[in-house]
């Protein structure tokens, strides 16, 4: 028999180990150690039990699409396939898929998700949408055979019956992930002013689908404003963060989406007296303006408004008519008063008394002096009471006779 080379045995080995129905596609059971998060992004661990271990290997395309965030000493539920790392002769489990084991695994892997998409913001009220008051239609995600359907219609019905458009949805198990988020899309697509998404109790393990983030991301990133419907009391699923409000159960949610008619008619009732006392007192206040309005406009009430303005045009035209006079009287002093001073400067003043002007007719200058004017020249004598047209028969510089002028 010939002797195998260690990677032909290896190869061997491993060709086995795939080919058998039975080591591939398997659930594995247990306890993570040894874990490994490799920069490539790769999970290299070994999961055991109490007696024995076996090594594993998760590659990056598959720790993607993982729930949770695997640690030390976390039990798993592990799905892959046996395989042989044949570099080491070393046998592994190839992990497809893996999923916490227990509920106290769960718990871990819902605090993981929680605090990361709380960390993103997904959890924010700023990104929180307002429930209309008043919807006039209603999307509902929910199993279409559940007894949340039939609450949400038995609420609705009998507080606000609006319409109510349901896409039936799988709730529960391996689809109801998938199965949710595609409700959610395609409510987003139609006319309904509010989209509940829920069920009714159950563990949670039932509930999980709605711990799932891609249910989150969808809840969040939907136009149309979502109520997280779940049925359980005192826990919260991640869907109820995210969600733009939380009801405890389907029929809350009901009773939160739409009003109840019967408040809604009480508060019209209170709406129309109210505003029936408003118009009375309104109407009360008009007609007593009218009645002040009739009163003034009396033909006596009348008269006596035109004596009183009479009267005091009057009084206001004897004070205008004095204000007048007065600066009349005031000006005219001024008048005699500069009138005064300019006479006592006046030419015509000064040839009253006796003096004369002398002029050049020509230049019409008047002449101060014997050097303005020459022998035979014609000169203007203004007196009191005319002009006397002269010629100089001659010149002398004698002050003390008078000059001689021919006619």
């Amino acid at each position: 028999m010939p002797a195998y080379t260690v990677t032909e045995l290896n190869n061997f080995i491993k060709n086995i180990l795939t080919t058998d129905p039975n080591l591939n596609n398997v659930w594995v059971q247990g306890e993570i150690s040894n874990l490994t998060k490799h920069g490539s992004g790769h999970y290299y661990f070994t999961i055991k039990d109490k007696k024995s271990q076996i090594s594993c290997v998760s590659f990056r395309s598959v720790n993607r699409t993982l729930r949770f965030e695997p640690e030390k000493n976390m039990k798993v539920l592990v799905f892959g396939s046996v395989d042989v790392y044949t570099i080491r002769g070393q046998y592994q489990l190839r992990v497809m898929d893996m999923r916490p084991d227990g509920i106290g695994e769960l718990y871990k892997a819902y605090e993981q998700l929680k605090e990361r998409l709380e960390k993103e913001g997904l959890f924010s009220d700023i990104h929180k949408q307002t429930i209309p008051k008043f919807p006039k239609r209603i999307g509902v995600a929910t199993s279409a055979t559940g007894a949340a359907i039939h609450d949400i219609l038995n609420v609705i019905g009998r507080r606000y019956p609006v319409d109510i458009l349901l896409s039936p949805t799988i709730v529960q198990g391996e689809k109801s992930a998938e199965s949710i988020v595609h409700s959610i899309k395609l409510l987003n697509r139609t006319d309904v002013d509010v989209i509940i998404v829920g069920r009714g109790g159950g563990s949670l393990e039932d509930l999980w689908s709605f711990n799932e983030e891609a249910v989150a991301r969808a809840i969040f990133n939907s136009e149309k404003p979502i109520v997280s419907a779940v049925g359980h009391e005192t826990d919260f699923t991640i869907s109820d963060f995210t969600a733009d409000l939380r009801a405890p159960t389907p029929s809350a949610a009901a009773e939160l989406v739409v009003p109840d008619q019967k408040e809604v008619k009480r508060h019209l009732m209170n709406l129309s007296m109210r505003m029936e006392s408003e118009m009375r007192h309104l109407m009360s206040e008009r007609k007593k303006h009218l009645e002040h309005l009739r009163e003034k406009i009396e033909p006596e009430h009348f008269r006596d408004m035109l004596r009183q303005d009479y009267q005091h045009l009057d009084e206001l035209t004897s004070k205008l008519t004095t204000s007048i006079g007065r600066i009349v009287d005031n000006k005219a002093s001024e008048l005699r008063l500069h009138a005064s001073r300019l006479n006592s400067v006046s030419p015509l003043n000064t040839m009253g008394r006796g003096y004369s002007i002398a002029v050049s007719p020509d230049s019409r200058r008047i002449i101060t002096n014997v050097a303005d004017v020459k022998e035979k020249d014609g000169v203007d004598v203004i007196v009191s009471d005319g002009i006397l047209e002269c010629n100089v028969k001659s010149i002398r510089d004698d002050r003390k006779k008078y000059l001689l002028f021919e006619r």
